[in-house]
């Protein structure tokens, strides 16, 4: 600073206004090196008098202030160090007064409002890192509240690396990132700016790291290979990796707990956990491992890998401990690298569940009469049909099949050779031994009367009605929906099941939903109702309306498209609404994307929910009806010679794979003949020809895994979903999450490391979701001060001790205050970031050393 500069402050000072009762300016300069000690005598300043202070006038100076002149502005100059407070002997006036500084560390102090000469050697340090304006706003927007040497130290360390906060967590991380980036820059500005002896000190002061090698690379390794040893501390650490396990593990806990989960730096650990993977070896010494002895294990995905391996080999030996399997893949799920691997998994835990089935039944189907087996698929065996559907949605998007290959042989396999041959087989016997095969079926409810059973009721009472009809919305499916309708909001979803017309395809099926007297058939897949051609949106509104003016009927996607007035508008004044939605069968039915109809599926049972929610937000709609033409069988591998049926009908009007219609009952080998006359009101009558079981007429062309048409119960069991919003204030329909509570009756933590148990209060069923919960400690203001562990509050179990959960709790090191309280934290995953489902105030009382120790 020249002198012109300080003559600017000074006068700057002087012509503040006075405040605090104060009557004058006292301005302090200590100038240690003596810098302006010959320019001071030329400093001129209006009304202020300047006097040097020396270790000799002390009192002299005191007197003059004090006694002499008490009202005069003063500028004290002295060319000695700033005194410690309890030496000064002029520490009353400095109070009271300002103090002026020429060199930058002081003046970077008082700006940054510190007063303990103390510092002063911390901040010398860092010169070079100080020389540089914008250095130093960086520096000032961490806002420390309380300055020591060793925050200067990691705000010094922040501002170099860019971390969003002052911590030595989040300088680490930062570190990380570049390290994954192969970017030096942050290190090169810490051995240029900062001290890099520092940052190993801390490191090692808060980390335990004492390793010579001093590299980012050989720190990550500490840190995984602790955090690693510490999900399993009874199992033994390979002898090359003794040396990477802190003695102080507590703090890289916390740290990885929180890298790992949090949603930003999940993909840097990802990166460099796999890096490191490879150069620790970790997949040589997971071979070496017992399955229970990594179930707990996600510090590598190789752990990941393998237990994957482990439970589709178990199950493609026939090893069938499901409950285990179960359990390993719900303590998984719990872990890091679950949502990676969530295909993987789910497709063995469909293989499983299919299996499971499977085996309760001893791979063997009763026979029972044809109602009653009707009904047997629908309260039982379609769980098998649900259970292949979501292994191969699982499976197909899995990134690495090959270790679920024999796993999908064996289930293609049961699913095709044992489940439905054996299916087909029973049914068979009860169509043809019980119904003479005459159809439909007695005692069952029919398709063919929909309109008068189902949609009438609400037009005799005035009410309005929506009916979704949504093309091969399959029975399994749309209990699924039917589910997810139940608890999605407050209502009451009911399913229950009709037998479809025969041939269970489209164009007979959408025709048998609409209301008519009579249906003639004219050729082709053109059924006439009431003289009407019941094909198309046009044909079908027109036959709607010609049955009730207040109709109408719609594609899916216009209402799908349309905004809140438009639907309004829309549909003003209907009763009866028929929105019209095909996404399974537009997919299955063309070969190059039948493979996709389980994907399709999934879309559709989507697709529906959120209409179901834009009827009832945007239309109040109370009543609605959700069912479907037909259903489908599906297999994924391509049909064999014996299941496929080389003659076919002739003279044939209409022939498919799975059906033909003639006008003759004359049956070829392996097929069944059904009288149409039982929908069908015309001289002469028609015949459907079907094939047994699953059999396909063999027709030239690709795109035989997926058909419908034929008599199997996956095709003619149909659903009917009866959807009824409930706008009453009753609470028997309010859908709500099961609830959890700590039960652990202690509010004192007393070890680094503690255990506490919380229990699901009630077991998930309708109306009672599961629960996602994150469990953390944080201190008064909220920062967190330990591991953050999950609860999946899903339990069907009645039994209380299936729906306890034991989480251990890692605490950092660091000094806590036994007066202040700490809060352990219940955070629902599934809402809002920081929504918090509840908290418990703790007290922490740990004892602390002065080297971190415990």
């Amino acid at each position: 600073m020249n002198l012109r500069e300080i003559h600017r402050v000074l006068n700057d000072i002087y012509q503040k206004e006075l405040t605090n009762g104060r009557k004058r300016h006292i301005v302090f300069w200590y100038d240690e090196e003596g810098e302006f000690i010959e320019d001071v005598d030329e400093i001129k300043l209006e009304n202020v008098r300047i006097w040097k202070v020396t270790d000799h006038n002390l009192f002299a100076t005191k007197y003059e202030l004090e006694k002499k002149d008490t009202k005069s502005h003063f500028l004290l100059y002295a060319n000695m160090p700033k005194p410690v407070p309890r030496e000064d002997w002029l520490y009353d006036l400095y109070k009271i007064g300002h103090e002026f500084a020429t060199d930058k560390i002081t003046v970077i102090m008082r700006e940054l409002g510190i007063n303990d000469d103390g510092l002063r050697e911390t901040f010398k340090s860092y010169k070079e890192f100080f020389n540089s304006r914008a250095r130093f706003q960086s520096f000032q927007k961490y806002q420390v509240e309380f300055y020591t040497e060793e925050t200067i130290d990691l705000t010094v360390l922040a501002v170099l690396c860019k971390s969003p906060t002052n911590t030595l967590d989040d300088i680490l991380r930062r570190l990380f990132s570049k390290y994954k980036d192969n970017d030096e820059s942050a290190r090169d500005r810490i051995r240029k700016y900062g001290d890099e002896e520092k940052f190993w000190w801390l490191v090692e002061k808060y980390y335990g790291y004492t390793l010579p090698d001093r590299s980012i690379r050989e720190l990550l390794i500490f840190f995984m290979l602790t955090y690693l040893s510490e999900q399993n501390p009874d199992m033994e650490i390979p002898e090359t990796w003794q040396k990477y396990v802190s003695r102080r593990p507590a703090n890289i806990i916390v740290f990885m707990d929180q890298w790992m989960n949090h949603r930003l730096g999940r993909h840097v650990f990802n990166l460099l956990s796999d890096e490191i993977s490879d150069v620790v070896r970790a997949n040589h010494y997971a071979d070496q491992l017992d399955i229970e002895d990594i179930i707990h294990l996600d510090a590598f995905s190789v752990y990941d890998e393998k237990i994957i391996r482990y439970l589709a080999e178990q199950l493609t030996s026939g090893i069938n401990h499901f409950e285990q399997y179960f359990d390993i893949i719900a303590k998984r799920r719990k872990l890091h690298w679950y949502p990676e691997y969530r295909y993987e998994y789910g497709a063995v835990l469909h293989a499983a569940k299919l299996l499971n089935y499977m085996e309760k039944w001893d791979y063997f189907i009763p026979e029972q009469p044809a109602a009653q087996m009707f009904q047997a698929y629908t309260e039982q065996y379609y769980v098998i049909d649900t259970a292949y559907r979501k292994f191969y949605a699982a499976y197909d998007q899995a990134e690495e099949k090959e270790r679920l290959h024999q796993l999908r042989d064996k289930i293609e396999n049961i699913y095709v050779h044992h489940f439905m041959e054996e299916l087909a087989l029973k049914w068979s016997g009860s169509l043809e031994r019980d119904h003479d095969m005459v159809w439909p079926i007695d005692g069952i409810l029919q398709q063919k009367e929909f309109y008068r059973d189902w949609v009438h009721g609400y037009q005799t009472n005035d009410e309005r009605v929506f009916v979704i009809i949504s093309d091969a919305l399959r029975y399994e499916a749309a209990k699924e929906l039917a589910d997810i309708l139940n608890n999605q909001r407050k209502a009451a979803a009911e399913i229950t099941s009709i037998q479809s017309v025969i041939p269970s395809y489209t164009a007979l099926g959408m025709a048998s939903l609409l209301p008519y007297e009579q249906m003639e058939y004219s050729g082709g897949s053109k059924f006439l109702l009431d003289g009407t051609d019941s094909a198309g949106i046009t044909n079908r509104n027109a036959i709607l309306q010609g049955n009730l003016p207040d109709s109408i009927a719609i594609q899916y996607n216009e209402v799908n498209n349309m905004s809140r007035s438009a639907l309004r508008e829309t549909f003003q004044g209907k009763k009866v609404i028929y929105i019209y939605h095909n996404v399974i069968d537009a997919r299955g039915d063309h070969a190059a994307t039948e493979g996709e109809v389980f994907h399709a599926v999934d879309e559709a049972i989507d697709d529906i929910r959120l209409l179901v929610n834009q009827l009832v937000n945007n239309l109040s709609a109370s009543n609605i009806l959700i069912t479907s033409d037909h259903g489908f069988i599906y297999q994924r591998d391509s049909l064999q010679m014996s299941q496929k049926l080389l003659r076919k009908p002739e003279g044939a009007e209409l022939i498919s794979r799975r059906f033909s219609i003639k006008k003759d009952e004359a049956a070829v080998e392996g097929t069944w003949s059904f009288a149409m006359d039982y929908i069908l009101d015309q001289p002469g009558g028609r015949f459907a020809i079907i094939p047994k079981g699953i059999h396909r007429f063999a027709i030239q062309g690709a795109g035989a895994n997926y058909v419908h048409g034929g008599a199997m119960l996956q095709e003619i069991v149909v659903p009917v979903i009866t959807f009824k919003n409930d706008r009453s204030k009753s609470s028997r329909n309010t859908v709500k999450k099961v609830d959890v509570k700590l039960t652990t009756p202690t509010r004192k933590i007393t070890n680094m490391m503690t255990f506490l148990e919380f229990f699901q209060m009630e077991k998930v069923e309708e109306k009672k979701l599961p629960l996602r919960l994150k469990l953390y400690f944080t201190d008064e203001e909220g920062n967190r001060v330990s591991n953050e562990n999950r609860i999946i509050a899903d339990s069907e179990s009645s039994q209380a001790v299936e729906r306890t959960y034991r989480e251990k709790f890692v605490f950092k090191s660091e000094a806590y205050d036994k007066g202040k309280t700490y809060y352990l934290i219940l955070e629902d995953e599934e809402e809002k970031a920081g929504n918090v489902y509840d908290r418990y105030p703790f007290t922490i009382d740990i004892a602390y050393t002065s080297d971190g120790l415990f």
